[in-house]
This record gives structure tokens, sequence and C-alpha cells, in this order.
């Protein structure tokens, strides 16, 4: 079997720049693979908390950092015009020494798009303009150059120069699983496809939606590296394995946050197992909500238990 990725998602809401920082540095000693922030302009439902934004938070840690890989999951193509964003990648790129993951989709929360003035639309008209900007993109990792005529953007030879320090380029990652709109996407323009908590319980029907529509259009699905990010409640012994549920069921018992589905709450050898599992499945990378938060104890046993054991 192939090597499995661990990455650790640390939703920045509620933490200060030095929580997040610790846990960047804390991952990168114990040889976790990357750290995965959100993209939203405060925490999803909950306005009144603390809540860095995204980008400059990634640029801090990158340059604060010299191994691990850091990206989003995902960027909201609604905030950043995707010229810029090219920009802002290439440059990023070469901050890091080529350790940038450019994740991006098409805006999931309407109420902060309402909040700060910018276009909601429905679903079909964001799932077109993240095309535009995936193609873009494409042109300007690919090309150092953007020449492009679309619906809601058109560039005329504009130069992105320095190019991306990652070659071909840094791997482009989309999120999700609607079969009308963004496998296709995954399928034409995306390095990575990575399957949110939400769908963890399809994932066999949903991977084989994508490798039809790969077939559909003449691409090999194995150049697609298939992610899945995933609630983990690890517990260093079954004596406090009751108490880690507990705290998982509190923070992260929401249906759309799949901890049953996934699969990953028990002792070291139970999580191991199921890993295995998913990477029989095809999965290359697994991305990891901790039921704590990315406390010292968890990356720890993590990175010396789970990771060791892979």
């Amino acid at each position: 079997m192939t090597g499995l990725d661990i990455g650790v998602y640390v939703p920045q809401m509620g933490f200060s720049y030095d929580d997040v920082l610790h846990r960047a540095l804390r991952c990168e000693e114990l040889g976790i693979g990357s750290l995965w922030l959100y993209d939203h302009l405060y925490g999803p439902g909950v306005p009144e908390i603390s809540s860095l934004e995204a980008w400059t938070l990634a640029t801090a840690l990158l340059s604060r950092t010299d191994r691990i890989r850091i990206g989003h999951l995902v960027l909201c193509n609604q905030f950043r015009h995707p010229v810029v964003l090219a920009k802002m990648a290439t440059t990023l790129d070469h901050i890091s020494a080529g350790r940038l993951q450019l994740g991006i989709g098409s805006g999931s929360i309407e109420d902060e798009h309402t909040r700060a003035g910018l276009p909601w639309e429905t679903f079909a008209e964001r799932s077109e303009r993240l095309a535009e900007t995936l193609d873009i993109l494409s042109q300007a990792f690919s090309n150092g150059t953007v020449d492009f005529a679309g619906k809601h953007y058109t560039i005329r030879n504009m130069p992105i120069v320095p190019g991306a320090v990652q070659q071909p380029r840094p791997p482009i990652i989309v999120g999700g699983v609607g079969e009308k709109y963004t496998l296709p996407l995954v399928a034409r323009y995306a390095d990575v496809w990575n399957v949110p908590t939400y769908a963890l319980g399809q994932l066999e029907r949903k991977l084989s939606v994508l490798r039809s529509i790969c077939d559909d259009i003449g691409r090999d699905a194995a150049t697609i590296t298939l992610s899945v990010e995933a609630v983990m409640a690890l517990a260093p012994d079954d004596k406090s394995l009751p108490k880690v549920r507990q705290v998982a069921e509190k923070r992260f018992g929401a249906a759309g946050f799949g901890i049953h589905e996934g699969g990953l709450i028990g002792t070291p050898p139970a999580i191991v197992e199921r890993l295995n599992q998913l990477r029989e499945l095809g999965f290359q990378q697994v991305v990891l909500f901790t039921h704590d938060r990315a406390t010292d104890e968890t990356l720890e046993l993590l990175a010396s238990r789970v990771i060791a054991a892979l």
C-alpha cells in the first residue's frame, strides 16, 4: 500500500495567534505532515468570537516554520479576485519554499456574505465563478500569464511573475461531493479531492461517481490525490476512552461532522485500523479534527502511536 499523509485541522475560531503557532510548531516537531485552517470572516454561527483572517495567518505560520505544509479547507472563492489570489499564492509559495497547499471552494456561509456586502448568488452561479477561478489559477501557474474571458472575470495578458516554487504547481485542492457541480470541477481542475466530514458515509459512492466523470472527460482518476477530513477522538487507553468520546460528542456531535460515520473513535490500535481501511479505499491523505482541538497530549499520541504505526 502507498503511504498515508496525516494532517491536522486547526480551525482558528477563538484561538490567539500564539495558540495556532504553538500547534503548528508542535506538529512540525512531531513529524505531522500538514496543518489546515478555515477561511471565514468569523466563526460560523458565532460572530462574537475572535477569528483570525485565514491568508494572513497562513502566511505568518509558514514564515515561522520550516517543513510542515499549510493550507486551507477551503478558501472562499468569493473573498479574493482570482488574479490577486494567484499573485498571493505564488508569493507565499516563495516565502514558504514550496509548502503552500491551495484549497478552494465556492463559499458556504451566506450570512458572512450578507454582513460583508458580498454577492451570494445561487450555488450554480458560485460554482461558475469557482470554475473560472480554477481556470485562471491553472493558467497562472502553468504559463506565468493569464488571458481569460468568462462570464464573471475578464483578464487580459496579466503576468504572474515570479511563478510558483512548486512544480508543476502548488497543489490545488477542491473540496465537496456535489455530483452536478463540484465533482466535475474536481475532475477537470483539482490535484487533490477533499471529502468533507458531512460525506463520510458516502465515500465509496462518491469515489465511484468521480471516477466515472473522469472517464467521461478522459482524465486518469489516479492522477487525483484522494483526501478526507474527519473527526478523531483518540484516547491513550480504554479507561480514558469514555471521557474522550464525551468531549468529542459535545464538540462535534452535529450530524455534519460525521463523527460516527468516520469511525475514528478509540485507542491508537483502533484508529490505525480505520486509517488503514481508508488507505485501502485509495485515500492518500487524512486531515483530522481532534476531539480536543489539537492539544499537545493528543498531537504527541497521534505522532508516537498512530503515525508511527502506519
